[in-house]
C-alpha cells in the first residue's frame, strides 16, 4: 500500500457528478447546488476540492469572468467557471441523476 493520503475523496466525487449534469459553474454555483443535494459542507471545502480537482486533472478552467454589481466588497466579482476535465469519471446514478437534473432544472429553467 502506498504512503500518504488516499487521492479519492467523496466530495469530488460528488462535484464531479454535479458538473456532470450542469455541463459547468462557477465556485459559488457548485456550492449552493452541493448544499441542495449532498450533506452540508463548507464553502472552504468546496473550493479545495475544486482546486485539488484541477492539480489531477479531474476539473478544468473554462474562464474567468468579471461581473459588476454591488458587493460588499466593491463593485466588481470575480467568476471562475469550472467544467468537468480528463480525469473525471462521473457515475451513472439514475437516482441521483434525477434529483441533480430536477435541481439543476429548478435553478436555471429553461
Amino acid at each position: 500500500m502506498p504512503r500518504g493520503r488516499p487521492v479519492k475523496s467523496q466530495i469530488r466525487q460528488n462535484i464531479i457528478e454535479l458538473l456532470f449534469y450542469m455541463k459547468e459553474g462557477y465556485g459559488y454555483d457548485i456550492y449552493k447546488m452541493y448544499r441542495m443535494l449532498f450533506p452540508k459542507v463548507t464553502m472552504r471545502s468546496i473550493y479545495y476540492h475544486l482546486n485539488k480537482g484541477i492539480e489531477l486533472g479531474e476539473f478544468k478552467i473554462n474562464r474567468v469572468q468579471k461581473e459588476q454589481g454591488e458587493y460588499s466588497w466593491g463593485g466588481e466579482a470575480e467568476k471562475t467557471y469550472y467544467s468537468l476535465g480528463e480525469q473525471a469519471k462521473p457515475n451513472a446514478n439514475n437516482e441521483l441523476r434525477e434529483r441533480i437534473e430536477k435541481a439543476v432544472n429548478d435553478k436555471h429553467p429553461k
